[in-house]
């Protein structure tokens, strides 16, 4: 068991994990490690949201002592892997939801990533016994709440703490998880409580990139309330040292202010961007609503950090110019920023239905992400005798992973919440909706059945999973798109996961296009865009190979396709991963009708006879025209290198397997 100790001792660490690394301060402490440690061996765990990039972290990519791993610190199993597999003894935990804007509006995200995610790494150490030598938890000054404006006295590291917002509050219980897995397993924590922190690569909701690229585009600079409000400022690359001094030399079981007592007002710090620019303030400086609550002042005693040697080094005026000039450099650095500009962030709510406004009154209101504390995975399926669904339970099966299919159908929006607080599952699987049977013909018939289905029901399901802080892995459809003048056949060049869909030919396209356009708005959500599945099992009537073998006469284009047998164990590497946002859920290439075929008669029949027809032909037999198009297939690719080629994976997975049958 790790003993606290008054006494500062040099510690030398030799396999660091550092959560959010790509993020604005943890990137800049893992750049300056690897740079002066070339011995260390440095892990970086970030799940790349929103303000997180791997450009970030460009310093320190080729160093042979780095490496980077894409996934969520909510991920129990992945925790456990990289502490074993990888022998950390050390852990910087810098992960987290930080900006205030944004709790008050979506608190529920900050209390799944800042307490819950601290809690899996807490209960990772514990389990791995006595591996972790060190776990440095990275708080905030907010934890105490709002100072006097009068006093001239710095909150010790003994001070109450007494949060006023919902980051804040979040913060302070990960702090008390902290303290109590210190207290009562040993674990050897160090707490660290730190000011505001500028500089190169922070994402712009934060105020002076903010302010610094608003005054760029020569629009006005947006200040809450009247700009009295004060803060404490730090140059990144000093709070750097901070953090390398505390690795180093920090006490365990110790709590350290990272801060200065050099104060400034909002107001201040927007003339001064102002002077730098030479705008003039009373012209560029606009005053909009405040929060719902503004801490006035937060002022911290820096005393007990500087006796373990560190003191800030960057003037505030250097700081800024040197923020300026990299910002004035890299402008698109963090892509289209429009959002993260605007005076307050545009929050995603979650509306609730009366039924369920009287179900949460009258049921005890559950969080099922925070309920699932076991560590273990655990999946609700939904689409239980659809062919994606049944796959997808068995590989559960196969992979030990716990699952339940779910009851409730997805129109009904009482039904689900009663399946998620049954289950409490870690995450939901979507593989419900009508493709129409024998095929999507059926849909034009039966618009109301499909509406409802793959409308209706997959947004409730996406609305009551973010509102119970679960991931949702949703299985769509790459058959929105057909080729055009900027993709044509044969070019090489697919649509890509953000562009619009042009394909409105089939009412079952259109719904799926439509909830894919509305599914944006939720966060939680992985829409991967399924084409023409097929699989090993050539019995299957949803099987695109057997579909086309059992035709007479096919239409002979080449088509971006999805081998299930190979892509739906992704998808639940995938969720592991905590992935987000669309996925062109195929095979990397096209294949055509014709070369599937010609696998077919040299894997399965060699007699295998055919006949093809043109779009004109297929026409006068079919409702509903078709999709046909290739889409890119770089941005899965890229997060899975293994993934096989279209025809290659066929090969491997559908006609070698079944050729040793015949």
């Amino acid at each position: 068991m790790a003993k606290s100790s008054s006494e500062p001792c040099s510690y030398a660490p030799k396999n660091i994990l550092i959560t959010g690394a790509a993020g604005f301060i943890a990137s800049h402490v893992t750049n300056r490690l690897i740079k002066n440690y070339p011995n260390y061996k440095i892990v970086a765990l970030d799940k790349l949201d929103y303000c997180s990039s791997l450009k970030n972290l460009n310093p320190c990519r080729s160093s042979p002592n780095f490496k980077f791993v894409k996934g969520d610190i909510v991920s129990t199993d992945l925790v456990n892997h990289l502490l074993i597999s990888e022998e950390i003894d050390t852990i910087m935990h810098f992960a987290a939801q930080t900006h205030v804007d944004n709790s008050f509006g979506n608190s529920f995200e900050f209390t799944n990533n800042n307490v819950y995610g601290t809690h899996v790494l807490l209960e990772a150490c514990k389990v791995t016994q006595n591996r972790i030598k060190r776990f440095i938890h990275v708080s905030t000054d907010e934890v105490y709440g709002e100072t006097d404006m009068e006093t001239d006295i710095g909150n010790p590291e003994a001070s109450q703490l007494l949060p006023t917002n919902p980051y804040s509050a979040t913060k302070a219980g990960a702090e008390m998880l902290v303290m109590a897995y210190h207290r009562s397993y040993g674990l050897p924590t160090i707490t660290t409580r730190g000011n505001n922190v500028y500089g190169p690569n922070q994402y712009p909701e934060k105020l002076i990139p903010k302010f610094v690229l608003l005054a760029m585009k020569g629009e006005q600079l947006p200040i809450h309330g009247n700009g009295s409000n004060v803060r404490s400022y730090l140059y990144c690359e000093d709070v750097a040292e901070a953090f390398d001094v505390i690795l180093h030399r920090g006490v365990l079981g110790h709590v350290y202010n990272i801060g200065t007592k050099k104060e400034r007002s909002v107001l201040d710090v927007a003339e001064d961007i102002c002077g730098l620019f030479g705008l003039s303030s009373k012209e560029a400086i606009s005053f909009v609503q405040d929060r719902p609550f503004n801490d006035q002042r937060y002022f911290l005693d820096d005393q007990k950090l500087k006796k373990l040697g560190w003191d800030e080094r960057t003037p505030w005026e250097e700081g800024l110019k040197k923020t300026m000039k990299w910002y004035t450099e890299n402008p698109n650095w963090w892509g289209d920023v429009t959002l993260a500009l605007h005076p307050h962030p545009r929050i995603s709510m979650s509306a609730h239905s009366k039924d369920e406004s009287w179900y949460l009154q009258n049921e005890p209101a559950t969080n099922s992400a925070d309920e699932n504390l076991s560590g273990g995975l655990k999946f609700l399926i939904y689409g239980r005798t659809g062919w994606i669904g049944g796959l997808l339970g068995k590989l559960c099966e196969d992979q030990g992973i716990e699952f339940e299919y779910g009851r409730g159908r997805l129109e009904d929006r009482r039904s689900i919440v009663e399946d998620i607080k049954r289950v409490r599952p870690s995450h939901v699987f979507n593989a419900a909706g009508v493709t129409g049977r024998p095929n999507v013909d059926w849909c034009e018939s039966h618009k109301t059945e499909t509406i409802r289905a793959n409308v209706v029901g997959t947004l409730t399901l996406a609305d009551i999973c973010e509102e119970k802080n679960l991931l949702m892995m949703n299985f769509a459809t790459g058959c929105i798109f057909e080729y055009d003048k900027h993709h044509l056949q044969g070019s090489g060049i697919g649509f890509k996961e953000e562009d619009t869909p042009n394909f409105i030919g089939s009412f079952y396209s259109k719904t799926k296009a439509m909830v894919e356009g509305l599914l944006k708005e939720y966060k939680n959500i992985c829409t991967l865009r399924v084409r023409m599945p097929i699989s090993s099992d050539l019995s299957n009537p949803r099987n695109f190979i057997t579909k086309i073998s059992r035709y007479q006469k096919v239409v002979n284009i080449p088509n971006s396709m999805t081998v299930l047998d190979e892509l739906l164990p992704i998808s639940i590497e995938m969720a592991k991963r905590g992935s987000r946002g669309i996925w062109n859920f195929t095979n990397p290439g096209v294949i055509s009708h014709n070369e599937i075929l010609e696998l077919y008669r040299e894997y399965m029949d060699p007699q295998f006879k055919w006949e093809n027809f043109g779009l004109e032909e297929q026409a006068k037999v079919i409702v509903a025209p078709r999709s046909n198009n290739e889409m890119d297939g770089c941005k899965l690719r890229k997060e899975f290198p293994e993934l096989l080629s279209i025809k290659d994976s066929i090969i491997k997975y559908v006609f070698e397997p079944n050729k040793k049958k015949t």
